[in-house]
């Protein structure tokens, strides 16, 4: 490893896909992703890739991760709710 000159990029050297979200940045995003129909919409066009900035595209798919556990759990009380109100209604 003698002879060999490595020096730090700074944040401007790196290329427009791979330069980090601020955390304005992330708060916005995740206000945007809060909006009920025009965020999901956001959501979707940002995680299949309609952003170029890897980190945004990632952000994204973290989130939607999050609708998804959000909608499995929603299901899941539904139907316990629902199977409890049928036996309810069947046995009393």
């Amino acid at each position: 490893m003698s002879g060999e000159n490595h020096r730090e990029m700074t944040v401007d050297e790196l290329p427009a896909k791979f330069r980090p979200m601020s955390a304005w940045s992330y708060f916005w995003h995740t206000i945007l992703f809060s909006i009920p129909v025009v965020g999901l919409v956001f959501l979707i066009i940002f995680a299949v890739g309609g952003t170029a900035n890897v980190n945004k595209r990632s952000f994204a798919r973290s989130y939607f991760c999050i609708y998804i556990v959000f909608a499995i759990v929603v299901l899941i009380l539904l139907f316990t709710g629902s199977l409890a109100a049928l036996s309810t209604a069947l046995f009393h």
